[in-house]
This record gives C-alpha cells, structure tokens and sequence, in this order.
C-alpha cells in the first residue's frame, strides 16, 4: 500500500471516528428537565463535525495529489476548492443524489454541496470560539450530518476500488 495511501485512509479513520463520536451525545431532549450544567456540552458537537469534515476533505486532498501536505486551513470552503474537480463534481452529484432530497433547502433548484460547505466554512473556529461570538450562529446539524457521512462514505469507496486495482494499474 502506497504511503498516499496509507496517510489518506488514516485521515479519513480519524474523520469517521471524530463523527462517531458526536453520535453518541445526548439528543435535543437532553437537557430539559436537568440541571443547568448539563448543556455544557453546547458547541462541541457543530465544532467537532466539522472537524470531522475538515479531516474528510483532507483525506480527499491526499488521495487526489499523493500529497501528505495538505492546505493548513479550517475553512471547509477552502479544502473543498483545492481538490481535484473531478472530485469535486463527483461529491457534487452524489450530494444531489443521496442528500438533497432528504434535506430539501426552500425554493432553492441548484443546491449543492457547496451551499453546505460555504454555509458552515468557518464552522470549527466559530463554535470553538462560542464564548467570543458577536454575530448569530447557525449550524444546519440535519443537513451537514449527512453531507459529512456521503463525503466519508465516498472517500471509503475510493480507497476500497484502490486497493483492489491501483490507480497506477487502471
């Protein structure tokens, strides 16, 4: 397994496992009839999602260049526009394929992943900086969910075609 390889899928593990883990907090009722310290857990999980996307489209940018030297960046918008376009349209259309129709934005006709990844770019530092907000923060958890788990599920079917044939074989 090439070196590309092997950072790649180590990138996309931590990605997986980062989103594994904020399944597992407590849901919207958590909370309601507790004590007041129980919503400290409030900004973790949009912060630590998009971590976990952040990492995702990393691992994307190492499998596209065979470049462990990713862009030293937060900003989803960012990474998103530094992978190949190929890659790009590919996780473009699936994101039309198997998100949109499940979390439908408006009158909107030509929603992408885009609209997700420009809406929540600076995700990581506004939720990590919570106590420091000046302006309304949103975070379509719903929506950015199910874009994270296609990008990863994307990204797992690249590497699996990979390590059957190698790109270098094909």
């Amino acid at each position: 397994m090439s070196a590309r390889l092997s950072t790649a899928i180590r990138i996309g593990e931590a990605a997986r496992g980062i989103f594994r883990k904020t399944q597992s907090f407590p849901g919207p009722e958590f909370g309601k009839h507790g004590e007041l310290g129980e919503s400290e857990h409030v900004g973790v999980e949009p912060m630590l999602l998009a971590l976990s996307m952040e990492l995702a489209l990393k691992a994307w940018f190492v499998f596209d260049y065979d470049d462990p030297k990713v862009v030293k960046s937060h900003n989803l918008m960012r990474l998103f526009d530094s992978l190949k376009p190929e890659s790009q349209e590919k996780l473009d259309a699936e994101f039309k394929r198997s998100v949109l129709p499940y979390h439908p934005i408006g009158f909107s006709i030509d929603y992408s992943i885009r609209h997700i990844l420009y809406q929540h770019q600076y995700a990581f530092t506004d939720w990590r900086y919570l106590h420091e907000a000046e302006k309304s923060m949103m975070f379509d958890q719903g929506a950015f969910e199910a874009t994270l788990e296609m990008v990863l599920r994307e990204f797992e079917k690249r590497y699996r075609i990979e390590r059957v044939m190698p790109i270098w074989q094909s």
